[in-house]
């Protein structure tokens, strides 16, 4: 027969199809399996129909068949197959779907629920050109006589002539492309290849995918056989069947064990411990889907890296379609691992990715909330095991916190986790703001490297004095997180090293308000010894045994000061708190400054400078010059 042109599109169109739709060369393997998947899923919904075809869905299957020496891949099925017509309707006019349009001509029938048409776009079956450059397609048609044979070479046209096919069904014969410098077409003869893309693509397609596999067993040993025989082993083929078939995720969960989902887990996503948590989950409604979802015991090695990649493994009716869905996972919850499988996603034409996103926005508002949901369960009924998780990921959930401009804050803040100064554990904001004293106005915190510094820090004084609860933060990021968040339970965080931190009754402020006018001079003398390195010098409210400390005025913290500086990105640049110097009044120290202010004001300069210098190492901040430092106080002990 003569050579026909496609109907619908260009041979440009072809073309780019061919070549640029799909990612992946090996998603032909992918589209193919589907299409046959569909076949077979319409004949067995025509014997539910018909009820006189005595087939059962055990009689179906697809078969793979690999031709070295011919380079072919013959992909077939005894699915409905295809009449002249359906050839030229639906191979011969790109972007046809013969899957959808049978969808759509029988939604209203009964039995619908037990039809699973993974085809929705006519291009799929186009994705063999990839490979192949020339793709024969031999079908008979339920209920007929006649078998046809369509060919083509690609983009100059096809052609369809009657055949012998003795069984209903489709046959695709793959004749695949030289091999070139870039890409190694022979790798699809590979029986291992195959077996792998199944796996990986089309391990649930609900009828068996099978192929000859060609393997080798030893002999038996004769029975005379002398005392060095060396065993012998000899080839042969078996049929192996190469899809698992039942997705774990698509069986009730009270069925599943709780090894079978450690072991599925450990095997699919190529972690050596066990899952601290296992979410399966259905849900029905504008967006219908199964997810199973894992939460890690440890973070992998690249979690914190810019390497990892976060995403859920994305299925349409059991075929995957993406590997790293990053839609599905908010930023913060980027730990989890699994898989989402849907049966309603608007798929483009090369099903690789989405056509809108927003059946993907209502998955991932409702994964959000049962993660969360999961995770405060584990929190409440099981506090080991949420700290073990806490260890690991508790820094994405406090970067949660504060990226994206706080959007996922409320999502979060139940999450947290942070050292109580008076339980000596961590605690939730929760369990702080239930143990607040009635006069408490604010949740206080203070910032070191770790908490046994923490806890040594004067600023901590007057707020332990008060019998108030401090939080220990620290890590780099606590102090964001919980500046992003601002207040839990109308309550204002506060930091113990605020310069307005207020404490004090009405009768001590009066005292040192009267204090500050009689030294006024003094301190201003102080802050102009010190060159600009501080905003302000003041008599503290907060020291009690300890003679000095450092406060911040503003937004900048000095803990936010050191993070920020330690960052490579700031070209160079460094960001400076506005520090505050805080004198103790009731220190020894302090009838020592203002006896060297009225009698020696160039040793006054040196102690302010000592000062200031002790506050810095108590803060933990590098002082820029340690041999006048040490020199100062060489100094002064020999004065002494």
């Amino acid at each position: 027969m003569a050579m026909k042109q496609f109907k619908a599109e260009s041979k440009r169109l072809l073309d780019l199809m061919i070549n640029s739709i799909y990612t992946h060369k090996e998603i032909f393997m992918r589209e193919l399996i589907s299409n046959a998947s569909d076949a077979i899923d319409k004949m067995y919904y025509r014997s539910l129909q018909e009820d006189d075809t005595g087939l059962s869905r055990d009689d179906f299957k697809i078969h793979i068949a690999l031709d070295k020496p011919g380079r072919k891949i013959i992909i077939e099925d005894n699915g409905c197959g295809m009449t002249k017509d359906d050839m030229e309707k639906d191979l011969g006019t790109i972007a046809k779907s013969g899957s959808l349009a049978f969808k759509q001509e029988n939604k209203d029938k009964k039995n619908d629920n037990n039809i699973d048409i993974i085809g929705q776009f006519g291009v799929g079956f186009y994705a063999a050109f990839m490979v192949a450059k020339q793709v024969t397609v031999e079908s008979k048609a339920y209920g007929s006589d006649e078998a046809w044979c369509w060919q083509s070479s690609g983009a100059e046209g096809y052609t369809v002539d009657p055949c012998e096919k003795a069984e209903r069904g489709t046959k695709i014969t793959l004749d695949l492309k030289d091999n070139t410098d870039d890409d190694n077409y022979d790798t699809y003869l590979d029986q291992y290849t195959i077996k792998n893309l199944i796996k990986k693509y089309s391990d649930y397609i609900r009828y068996p995918i099978r192929m000859d596999m060609q393997k080798s067993r030893q002999k038996p040993k004769p029975e005379n056989a002398p005392k060095d025989y060396k065993p012998e082993y000899e080839d042969y083929t078996e049929v192996e069947t190469l899809n698992s078939m039942v997705p774990l995720w698509r069986k009730n969960k009270n069925e599943v064990k709780p090894e079978e989902y450690n072991s599925f887990y450990k095997n699919k996503f190529g972690d050596y411990e066990d899952p601290l948590k296992v979410i399966h989950s259905y849900n029905e409604g504008v967006a219908t889907y199964t997810a199973l979802l894992f939460i890690p015991a440890r973070a992998s090695y690249d979690y914190y890296t810019r390497d990892y990649e976060k995403g859920l493994q994305l299925y349409s009716n059991g075929v995957l379609i993406m590997d790293k869905c990053s839609d599905l996972l908010p930023d913060c919850f980027s730990f989890v691992r699994g898989l989402v499988d849907s049966q309603d996603l608007s798929l483009n034409i090369s099903r690789e990715t989405l056509q809108h996103d927003h059946q993907l926005h209502i998955i991932e508002g409702r994964l959000e909330k049962k993660i969360k949901s999961e995770l405060l369960n584990m929190l409440k009924n099981d506090r080991e095991k949420y700290e073990q998780f806490y260890k690991a990921f508790g820094l994405q959930l406090k970067y949660g916190v504060y990226s994206d401009f706080g959007q996922h804050k409320e999502l979060l803040q139940d999450l947290l986790l942070f050292y109580s100064s008076s339980e000596k554990k961590l605690v939730t904001l929760q369990e702080y703001v239930d143990r607040m004293k009635p006069d408490q106005k604010n949740i206080y915190y203070a910032c070191g490297e770790t908490t046994a510094k923490v806890d040594m820090l004067p600023q901590t004084e007057a707020v332990k004095d008060k019998g108030y609860e401090i939080l220990y933060l620290t890590s780099p990021v606590d102090e964001f997180a919980l500046r992003a968040l601002m207040k839990y339970d109308d309550k204002e965080f506060k930091s113990v090293s605020d310069d307005d931190l207020d404490l004090q009754t009405e009768e001590e402020k009066a005292a040192a308000k009267k204090k500050v006018e009689e030294n006024k001079d003094m301190l201003n003398f102080m802050k102009d010894a010190l060159n600009g390195e501080v905003k302000e010098v003041i008599l503290s409210t907060k020291l009690k045994s300890h003679p000095v400390c450092l406060s911040t005025n503003g937004a900048l913290s000095m803990g936010m000061e050191k993070v920020l500086n330690q960052m490579p990105n700031n070209g160079g640049e460094k960001v400076k708190a506005q520090r505050v110097l805080e004198i103790n009044a009731n220190h020894p120290v302090f009838q020592k400054l203002t006896a060297l202010y009225k009698l020696d004001q160039n040793t006054l300069k040196k102690y302010t400078k000592l000062l200031y210098t002790q506050a810095l190492l108590i803060e933990g901040v590098q002082i820029e010059d340690p041999v006048s430092f040490s020199n100062d106080i060489c100094d002064l002990m020999v004065k002494a």
